[in-house]
């Protein structure tokens, strides 16, 4: 009876059949190796939550395309040009979208190739475990608040170069002064730095050293953003 729900309405005899056991323990290993892969890309790293879920879930997704082809020439042609449209999306996504977006597309091969079965037994697990680890919150950076931008306004006679090094020393974990742009017709000039703040931070007194050194002229502390390309 279960082995005759996972059988696929175009099999044959010469057709090798996928066994339940063996479809579920690659699932689960492949589940194990993107849970690794994700946990090693946020250490030590700047990552987005969206982009540590599609890196957990999308080593499955690939190994079910791939049990599903299995050396069929024409339905690997027709996989390879169904995920290229992926890129040429008119309206750019976030990374949790396109692996929805893949996800779907593998239940969707699955079924197309006769073994409903497998089409939802894939769906509800794949999606039960996108549930869980939004559940668990997996990719949640725990220090987000630490992370801040900084935007410094200085008259156009003052030397930039190493001026507020020592202010920022004291007072941050780490720093990098990531762009220098002339504002208020070449009079002003504002400089953006990424800043990273200890356990115990002091902004009120960062903000008064830098005033004292730029003039008390405006400046900004703002959450530090991703860049533009970012998933």
């Amino acid at each position: 009876m279960l082995d005759s729900l996972f059988k696929g309405l175009f099999d044959s005899d010469l057709t090798a059949v996928i066994s339940v056991s063996d479809f579920l323990l690659c699932i689960g290993a492949s589940l194990v190796l993107g849970l690794i892969m994700a946990l090693s890309y946020m250490y030590h790293t700047r990552y987005t939550r969206s982009f540590v879920l599609t890196v957990a879930l999308m080593p499955t997704v690939v190994c079910i395309v791939i049990m599903m082809v299995n050396g069929n020439v024409g339905t690997g042609v027709a996989v390879a040009g169904a995920f290229s449209l992926v890129r040429f999306r008119s309206a750019p996504g976030t990374a949790r979208e396109i692996g929805m977006l893949f996800l779907a597309m593998g239940a969707g091969l699955i079924a197309g190739m006769g073994y409903l079965g497998f089409a939802f037994l894939f769906t509800v697990i794949m999606c039960g475990m996108f549930l869980l680890y939004n559940r668990l919150d997996l990719g949640v950076r725990k220090n987000a608040s630490a992370y801040k931008t900084i935007h410094v306004t200085i008259p156009e006679d003052l030397d930039y170069t190493g001026v507020f090094d020592g202010i920022l020393s004291q007072y941050t974990a780490k720093w990098e002064l990531v762009q220098v742009k002339t504002t208020n017709m070449g009079s002003l000039f504002r400089l953006t730095y990424d800043v990273v703040f200890p356990h115990n931070p002091k902004e009120k007194e960062l903000i008064d050293q830098l005033r004292c050194r730029n003039g008390n002229l405006e400046i900004t502390v703002s959450k530090q953003a991703g860049t533009a390309m970012e998933l």
